[in-house]
């Protein structure tokens, strides 16, 4: 019992868990925004390529 006691008022395992969550949700933002951001670059680079051909096809 006196094990259980100690345990509940341990409070750096509360500390850790509380990191993991905000690592975790730090995680999940940073993948939301670079799925935003990769989809705006492809599309980008595929402009670009298409610009590059039009202007080799104009050119040659």
């Amino acid at each position: 019992m006196k094990f259980f006691k100690q345990l509940v008022r341990d409070e750096a395992g509360a500390t850790a868990i509380e990191y993991g969550l905000i690592a975790a949700l730090i995680a999940v933002a940073a993948i939301t925004a670079l799925n935003s951001l990769g989809g705006e670059l492809n599309t980008t680079f595929e402009n670009v390529g298409s610009d590059l051909k039009s202007a080799n096809d104009a050119n040659g």
